[in-house]
């Protein structure tokens, strides 16, 4: 029966020191404590997975706290039971004592395991989708105070008048025209339609504006006489 550490961080530029030595104070040797850098939102990982496939019955999973298994309640409950069910492997939760399943303990101590680990994994669940919720709202306000996200729009280099002339002209492709402005073909296109867009605005308002001047000069006309 052997002791494997497992130990995940959410990204690259995170430390794992502490984690890992929880791991070797628990008494997990170096070549057994199982390292993931990246989000925990799915199981695609892969020291995780090679954890799995050398864990064998009677074995124990070491972790730090609870959300290392998982980044929502059914995904913990998930990998819990398959550790514990489908591998007949024990699981030590460092930060959370109740949460110790090895077989030294008896069923009243199993049986409170299973409530503890229900409890937490609801718990930390409902935390992150509050912290999902304060996000949101925060964003909601900030657009709302016009505040713009993500990268500020590309100018419109002077050239583009000319280019875009070209291009309606059929004197050049898009591809072309994209190339001698120094973007993608999908920016000119968007440049495009929107000066379209533009113009045909700009045709619109004229329009309005004309009418509403032949509109006065005749009611005039017809009020005078």
């Amino acid at each position: 029966m052997k002791a494997y550490g497992y130990v995940r961080v959410s990204t690259r530029e995170q430390k794992e020191d502490r984690q890992v030595y929880a791991m070797r104070a628990f008494g997990v040797a170096d070549g057994d404590i199982y390292v993931d850098k990246q989000s925990g939102k799915d199981f695609d990982r892969p020291n995780y997975v090679k954890l799995l496939r050398k864990l064998r019955e009677g074995d124990t999973v070491v972790v730090k706290s609870i959300d290392r298994l998982g980044r929502n309640y059914q995904e913990i409950l998930e990998q819990w039971r398959h550790i514990t069910k489908g591998k007949g492997a024990a699981v030590v939760v460092l930060d959370m004592p109740l949460l110790d399943t090895r077989r030294d303990r008896d069923l009243t101590g199993t049986l409170i395991a299973d409530i503890v680990l229900q409890l937490l994994s609801y718990v930390a669940q409902t935390e992150r989708e509050y912290i999902r919720q304060r996000q949101a709202e925060g964003i909601a306000l900030a657009k709302a105070r016009g505040v713009r996200f993500g990268r500020p729009p590309r100018p419109v280099p002077a050239a583009f008048s000319s280019v875009l002339a070209c291009w309606r002209n059929g004197g050049c492709n898009s591809r072309v025209a994209a190339l001698t402005l120094g973007v993608s073909q999908y920016t000119f296109l968007k440049w495009a339609r929107e000066a379209s867009r533009l113009l045909e605005w700009k045709k619109i308002y004229f329009f309005c504006i004309n009418r509403v001047d032949l509109f006065d000069i005749f009611f005039l006309c017809n009020f005078h006489f």
